[in-house]
């Protein structure tokens, strides 16, 4: 009996930086990161003196542009492949060469200091405070502020809105936007740490510039056009999701509504992702969105989203703000809840 030794518990592996590139650790990272930009959104002082991410990978994709995108359609779209695998694997090598340093300070160092670098890719606050600006401007200037505000946020041309017009297109900016600019991020960042944000980022930032159809960028930004396509797919549903639970908590929106609408029109939209959060938003708020729209002088057609009435008012706007924060509580939340989950499991 004496002769008998009580086994001393294995000491703990060596933390490794990989361990905050995967699930549960980048869970808290999300979490951290959508506080953090909720709170205090991106410094205009930080901007002012390095820039920010999404101006860096912009000038990458520029002088890839300017460098690639020549020859006859084919060579161009083979250019634009080459480019868009060049640039994900330099984001890439960033994101995870920054996420191996944080791990040099720790766990939960490396946490923070990577969730204060995530927090730059979602824009929940500046999101809010561009559409915010329409309902303001409509209120104080009339249909000259409204179309003023309304430009900084769509390509639409903006002389030919009337004032429905103009809240549409910030109800439709606002839910769209919530999908690309705060949940995909979100989602990516939470599948693959900073360096999935990052890459998220790359490909959506690509597809602004150079994933449109004209003469110039049809052939060469094929691929970061259907890439985003693709990496949107997750939060575009999720994003429908999150504004239908944010309806079951508002009096002056419908949850049911939103949810009729996804179903039968969010297919039917031209973009495989933006209609499922314009529906969700029209169902919720009763009203009409997306529709026939004029960019650059030319008419597009695309499809009703929502069967309720087309004459938006910038209190619609104000109500759709009213989901739109709500909706990104919920997703904070539940990115809470999945760390703390993740955490105590591993644990």
């Amino acid at each position: 009996m004496g002769d008998r030794r009580i086994p001393r518990p294995e000491p703990a592996p060596p933390m490794s930086w990989t361990d905050l590139a995967h699930p549960p650790h980048t869970l808290p990272i999300l979490a951290l990161a959508l506080a953090v930009e909720a709170a205090c959104g991106y410094p205009q002082g930080l901007y002012r003196a390095l820039g920010h991410p999404v101006t860096w990978i912009g000038r990458l994709i520029a002088a890839l542009d300017r460098g690639l995108n020549r020859g006859d359609a084919r060579q161009r779209r083979a250019g634009g492949v080459f480019a868009l695998a060049l640039l994900l694997a330099v984001v890439g090598t960033v994101g995870l060469g920054l996420t191996r340093l944080a791990a040099l300070a720790g766990l939960l160092p490396g946490i923070v200091i990577l969730a204060l670098l995530a927090a730059s890719l979602p824009a929940q606050r500046s999101l809010h405070e561009h559409v915010a600006t329409v309902a303001q401007g409509l209120r104080a200037e009339g249909l000259a502020g409204g179309r003023h505000a309304v430009s900084m946020i769509v390509g639409r041309d903006p002389e030919t809105l009337d004032e429905a017009g103009v809240c549409r297109a910030a109800i439709e900016s606002l839910s769209e936007n919530f999908s690309d600019g705060i949940v995909a991020p979100a989602f990516w960042i939470g599948a693959g740490g900073l360096a999935g944000g990052v890459l998220y980022k790359a490909v959506n930032t690509a597809d602004s510039m150079v994933g449109h159809r004209t003469p110039r960028h049809e052939a060469f930004g094929w691929a970061s056009a259907r890439l985003d396509d693709l990496v949107n797919l997750p939060a575009s549903r999720l994003s429908a999701l999150l504004i239908v639970a944010a309806a079951a908590l508002h009096r002056d929106a419908s949850a049911k509504g939103a949810m009729h609408a996804v179903w039968r029109d969010a297919g039917r939209h031209r973009s495989p992702n933006a209609g499922w959060p314009e529906a969700a938003m029209a169902g919720a708020l009763g009203l009409r969105l997306a529709g026939p729209r004029v960019y650059g002088g030319t008419r597009v057609a695309d499809a009703w989203m929502g069967d309720g009435r087309p004459e938006a008012t910038a209190a619609d706007v104000e109500r759709a703000l009213r989901l739109y924060r709500t909706a990104c509580l919920l997703l904070a939340a539940t990115a809470a809840v999945l760390a703390a989950l993740g955490l105590t499991g591993r644990g």
